[in-house]
């Protein structure tokens, strides 16, 4: 879905503003170049490490190769582990797991594709598209 005002996909907006408010922004950058090498590093960061909270806190990696349903069975059996050497640490009753997509009723792997696609991304070639200024 598009935003209202400006036009521009949601999944956009997301991406840019992760951009804009990492500590590693430089306020400008020294040459197209520089944009690119930096754009290179945050979508791969963006894409393989960071863990989206509309994905359940997966990687989008992890979504895309079909890996997220391992990750969160391994999350389960940690916590599983955990509540049995320290029940008193849970305050009311055993960790509950997540229901999986499957259990929700998404089992169309379009729509994982669909998903999935908000959060891939690539380095365009003008330099992620943000606009350089000289110094």
């Amino acid at each position: 879905m598009a935003s209202e005002l400006s036009g521009i996909p949601d999944n956009s907006e997301a991406q840019f503003k992760t951009l804009k408010y990492r500590p590693d922004l430089p306020d400008r950058f020294g040459s197209i170049e520089d944009a690119r090498r930096h754009c290179q590093v945050f979508f791969a960061w963006y894409n393989d490490e960071h863990r989206h909270s509309g994905l359940g806190l997966h990687t989008a990696a992890d979504v895309h190769y079909g890996l997220a349903e391992a990750v969160r069975d391994k999350r389960a059996g940690v916590l599983d582990a955990a509540y049995a050497a320290h029940p008193e640490r849970f305050v009311r009753k055993p960790p509950n797991r997540r229901r999986s997509r499957k259990s929700r009723g998404s089992t169309d792997p379009t729509n994982q594709r669909r998903t999935l696609s908000k959060y891939r991304a690539t380095v365009p070639h003008s330099g992620c598209g943000l606009r350089l200024t000289s110094r």
